[in-house]
């Protein structure tokens, strides 16, 4: 079940929301550090992270699927967020030279699905990355971040997910090595417990983020098994809403 896009709104607002961009943006920028002249399309609640490269991406989009909702983004300019069915996206074959998935497989019902149509949009030899809670991580365990709310995966398990959708690992990150919390302390050395992590403690990262690379052609998908996932409002929403954070968002796509 995926979350309610107002609640992954605001906790991006949050500074331990804005803490997480910046740690897990960086891995993913070292994987891709620039998108000059290339597509990019976000499946989920990709925007945090697809910030970067608004700048020097040909086309920049926002697919949120209709069970989570739809937010404009980004906030400043024009609206490049569009409201989808994860397993039906509106977009021709071989559209887009990359896909960020976040905050979508380790939420949705089928997660081959959405991988099927991510590698139909994706142009020959095209990205994808991949970001989902490591079942080895601490941040699973914790509801202090959506990482806390959905289907963990261990590395193993994501990488034969995407092989069996038709990709090809070509490198695998691992991010979020602080513990999960709030206090002040932990956060302002957030990047010195990154360090110490990917050094000492590599499997045990909070997240693991996977590229990949789109084959020519590819077998037939797994079938995943459906969790029930809580239908719960998530505990890092405070009681009020930062200013700004809060949205019209929709539940169901238009007809």
């Amino acid at each position: 079940m995926y979350l309610d896009v107002a609640d992954l709104r605001t906790f991006y607002d949050l500074p331990l929301g804005r803490l997480l961009r910046v740690l897990i943006g960086g891995r993913i920028r070292k994987l891709w550090p620039d998108l000059q002249n290339r597509s990019l399309l976000g499946i989920g609640y990709a925007g945090p992270f697809m910030r970067p490269y608004l700048g020097s991406a040909e086309r920049c989009v926002a697919a949120m699927p209709a069970q989570q909702g739809a937010v404009g983004w980004p906030r400043e300019s024009s609206n490049r967020a569009a409201l989808i069915e994860d397993d039906n996206l509106p977009f021709s074959d071989a559209f887009f030279d990359r896909v960020m998935v976040v905050h979508a497989l380790d939420h949705c019902a089928d997660p081959s699905k959405i991988l099927d149509e991510a590698w139909r949009v994706l142009k020959p030899g095209g990205h994808l990355i991949a970001v989902v809670p490591n079942r080895r991580g601490l941040w699973t365990q914790s509801e202090l971040s959506p990482f806390g709310y959905g289907r963990p995966y261990s590395g193993s398990q994501l990488r034969n997910l995407l092989r069996t959708c038709g990709f090809d690992i070509t490198a695998q990150e691992e991010a979020l090595f602080l513990p999960p919390s709030k206090r002040r302390f932990i956060l302002n050395a957030a990047r010195t417990w990154e360090g110490l992590g990917r050094r000492f403690w590599p499997a045990f990262g909070g997240l693991l983020i996977v590229e990949a690379t789109k084959k020519h052609s590819r077998g037939t998908p797994i079938e995943v098994s459906r969790n029930p996932l809580r239908a719960l409002k998530p505990l890092f929403v405070p009681e009020s809403e930062p200013v700004g954070a809060k949205s019209v968002h929709r539940r169901e796509p238009p007809q």
